[in-house]
This record gives C-alpha cells, sequence and structure tokens, in this order.
C-alpha cells in the first residue's frame, strides 16, 4: 500500500465516519427536545460526508488514469477493496463513538440556542473548555444496553434493508464507475458520469425510507407515544444496517462495475 493509497483511504474513512455519526445528532434531539436544530445539525453533517465524497472522486479518477497507463487490474481491485474496508472499518468506530458524539451534539444545541452561530460553536469545539467537555463526553456503547434486545420489528425491516442497500450503492457508485473506466477505456468518461445515477438512487432510497420512518418515530417520542429508549434501539439498528451495506458493497463492487460497462456500451 503506497503512500497515496493510504491518504485515499483515511479521507474515505472520515468521510464515512462522519456520515455513521450523524445519526447521534437525532438522538440529541429527542434528548434535548429541540428537534428543528437537531435535524439541522443532521443535515449539515450529511452535506459535509457527500461534498467531502466528490472531492475525493478526482482523487480516484487520477489514480485509474495512473492504472491505465502502468498497472495491472488485480492491483487497481485491490487498491478499491481497501478503500471499501477503510469505509466499513469507520462506520463501525462511528458506531462505538455514538455515545460520546450524542452527548458532544446536546451540548451544541444547547449552546446554539443561547448563541446561534456555527461558527462560534466550531472555535468552541477547539478551545480548552471544548476540548474538557469532549474529555468528559467520551463513553463507549454499555453492553447492559445491549443485552436482551428484542429483534427488529416487522415494519423496521424494509427500512433496514433499504438503507443498507443505499449505503452499499453509496460506497459503490463513484469507486464502481471509476473501475468500469478502466475495464472499458474507450467509454470512461461516459462511465464515470454513470456513478451519478447510481448515486442517485441511493439517495432516493435514503430519504423515501429511512427518513420519514425516523421522523415519524421523533413526533412519536414527543407525543409521549415511544419511549427514547426504544428511539435509541431504532437508531442502533439502522446503524448497524448501514455497516452491513460497506460489507455488502464489497460483493457487489465488480458486478456493478461490469453492469456500468455494459451500459456504457449501449448508451
Amino acid at each position: 500500500m503506497d503512500s497515496n493509497l493510504v491518504i485515499l483511504c483515511i479521507l474515505t474513512g472520515v468521510i464515512n465516519l462522519i456520515g455513521a455519526l450523524a445519526y447521534a445528532a437525532r438522538i440529541a434531539g429527542v434528548r434535548t427536545r429541540r428537534i428543528a436544530m437537531s435535524f439541522a445539525l443532521f443535515n449539515i453533517l450529511v452535506l459535509v460526508s457527500r461534498l467531502s465524497n466528490s472531492f475525493l472522486a478526482p482523487l480516484l479518477a487520477k489514480r485509474v488514469e495512473n492504472g491505465i497507463v502502468s498497472r495491472g487490474a488485480e492491483h487497481l481491485t485491490a487498491d478499491f477493496r481497501w478503500l471499501m474496508a477503510s469505509a466499513a472499518i469507520a462506520i463501525l468506530i462511528g458506531i462505538l463513538l455514538v455515545p460520546t458524539a450524542q452527548r458532544l451534539f446536546s451540548t451544541a444545541i444547547g449552546s446554539m440556542k443561547a448563541r446561534p452561530s456555527l461558527a462560534a460553536i466550531a472555535r468552541r469545539t477547539i478551545s480548552p473548555a471544548g476540548l474538557r467537555e469532549l474529555r468528559r463526553s467520551a463513553a463507549l456503547p454499555s453492553t447492559r444496553h445491549v443485552r436482551g434486545w428484542p429483534r427488529p420489528a416487522r415494519a423496521l425491516w424494509p427500512v433496514l434493508i433499504a438503507n443498507a442497500l443505499a449505503q452499499a450503492l453509496l460506497i459503490v457508485g463513484v469507486l464502481a464507475a471509476l473501475y468500469a473506466g478502466y475495464l472499458e477505456p474507450t467509454y470512461r468518461v461516459t462511465a464515470s458520469q454513470l456513478s451519478a445515477v447510481i448515486n442517485g438512487v441511493a439517495t432516493i432510497l435514503l430519504f423515501a425510507f429511512i427518513d420519514p420512518y425516523l421522523s415519524i418515530m421523533t413526533d412519536d417520542v414527543i407525543d409521549g407515544q415511544l419511549s427514547e429508549h426504544d428511539f435509541r434501539q431504532t437508531v442502533v439498528w439502522i446503524s448497524l444496517s448501514r455497516l452491513a451495506g460497506s460489507l455488502f458493497a464489497q460483493a457487489i463492487f465488480l458486478p456493478s462495475a461490469a453492469l456500468i460497462v455494459w451500459l456504457a456500451r449501449v448508451l
């Protein structure tokens, strides 16, 4: 693994870590009862993750261009599998850090009530007081919350499956399109553009299944029809389905690239 690939793996990990921690903002909103503010924070984190992913694509494209000139397919395949593994590891770390992030987001939401400025909160985060708050908030998931957990409700399974599929498509979208360009250099521009179609399908799945479900559950908590404990369980199940999707991406990577090659030829 060369230094350039290490940097790409770190960037991929950071992007997926931010996306995994975004769910902690939902829990913080329920705990603080400031739902609109927590949704704004959630959307900011998702936006940062998606924009960062768009900056990563040109770096990956340059690696594919170099692979077309001088490297074998087995090396490029291994490179992309390392990137997908980095995404899965980052999501797992994000799940373990949800308790810490939830406490920090609760503090941030409370601070925004007094001073509605993201810049001020960012400055406070890197200040000595913010670092002390980070140390106080540090916590790992407790095993007592895991033991005896019920299986997902029947109504939750379609959401979990859709979330896992959406996550797999988000990870594979750019990678498979770029790899398809390597397999068929003649149509590599067409193949790279098809990544937007894959990401679009993933985005539709997220907005059509996951977001409405979590929004309804959030309203149920506020109305007293659902406990915070059940809501946290649901968020954890959704986070685990996100992890499952990142692992599933490994399985569909090569078939997706082959499908994109076929589409690029017939369009």
